[in-house]
């Protein structure tokens, strides 16, 4: 029998098991993507998040009450006596909203631009603390701008950025050539690319707010984390260290970033590793510079530096294995004329 040739050329048609084992690996990767992305977006909801509460001691404690019979495990109650030091807490990032029971009526304190979802929650439990079943006042300590108002450019813009930065280490690597060259090139692309995307969002969006340097250098430092994790795999392991980036940066730590909610939204395991990658602490990062004036950026500027100065250490193991090594050779003796 005349063995089946493909299409493409001479070479024999791949055997029918290769085929299966195709469709088997296909079928695979996308069960694996949308759980990824689909999983933690389906199981959000409102746990563990850290609300101050305000005022005497036996109001206090009916409200916790309240919360904890309204959303069991809901909150993280923070206890505190007066308004001035609720809104303290909230304005520094320390908690997500407050409580303010010092005047008698209750007040309800957001912050929507730390999470839109946890302060549209906070927003919908108001409604339930007024004694006639009316609401209560609400305010927004840290709202998002007028010309975005859901927050949806910064939200969306977690992944494009995640994006910038390994497609920078892919150009770099296909383009330029001189171990130094890259380097220099992963740094200017990272500011150049921030500059960029902080006036897409600021000026032109409206989905910033605050400094425009202050946001260039969260954007670019993000930028930076991701492009330096990419070059230094692949000086170490080759190309396998692209996809490794891609995995962990765009794949997982876009997921689990609590960009599109808030990392207090996810599954606690998920909210935590999210602000431990690069995604997720840039995230944090843009927000308080654009809305916190600075306020609670330790964490975030922590963990980028931390992914740069790993990055840049393999890549120094990359060069130095790839450095010349005449001078551990021998050197051969002239041959006499």
């Amino acid at each position: 029998m005349t063995p089946q040739t493909s299409v493409d050329g001479d070479a024999p048609a791949s055997p029918w098991s290769t085929v299966a084992r195709t469709i088997a690996l296909l079928t695979v990767l996308t069960s694996v993507l949308l759980t990824v992305f689909a999983w933690p977006a389906a199981r959000s909801l409102i746990h563990d998040v850290p609300l101050v509460v305000a005022g005497p001691p036996a109001l206090r404690a009916h409200a916790r009450a309240t919360l904890d019979e309204r959303l069991p495990g809901g909150f993280d109650i923070i206890e505190v006596a007066d308004t001035a030091t609720a809104e303290h807490l909230v304005r520094d990032r320390t908690a997500l909203g407050a409580i303010d029971l010092s005047s008698g009526t209750p007040q309800v304190s957001i912050a929507s631009a730390a999470g839109p979802a946890v302060a549209q929650a906070l927003q919908g439990l108001a409604s339930h603390l007024g004694q006639t079943g009316t609401g209560v006042p609400v305010r927004d300590l840290a709202a998002l701008p007028a010309d975005d108002p859901r927050g949806a450019g910064l939200a969306t813009g977690t992944l494009p950025l995640a994006m910038g930065g390994l497609l920078a280490a892919v150009l770099l690597i296909k383009l330029v050539r001189g171990r130094i060259r890259r380097a220099v090139g992963a740094v200017a692309s990272a500011v150049t690319a921030a500059l960029a995307a902080a006036a897409i969002l600021q000026f032109w969006l409206g989905s910033l707010s605050g400094s425009y340097l202050a946001n260039t250098g969260a954007i670019a430092l993000t930028i930076a984390a991701i492009a330096s994790t990419a070059l230094g795999l692949e000086s170490v392991v080759g190309s396998k260290g692209i996809g490794i980036t891609a995995l962990v940066m765009l794949l997982i730590g876009n997921a689990v970033s609590g960009a599109a909610t808030a990392p207090e939204m996810l599954p606690r395991w998920a909210g935590t590793l999210g602000q431990l990658l690069p995604p997720g602490a840039g995230s944090r990062l843009v927000r308080s510079t654009a809305f916190f004036d600075g306020r609670g950026v330790t964490h975030a500027v922590v963990v980028l530096a931390v992914w740069i100065s790993l990055g840049a250490a393999l890549y120094l193991v990359g060069v130095l294995r790839q450095q010349p090594r005449a001078h551990t050779e021998p050197v051969a003796a002239p041959v006499p004329v």
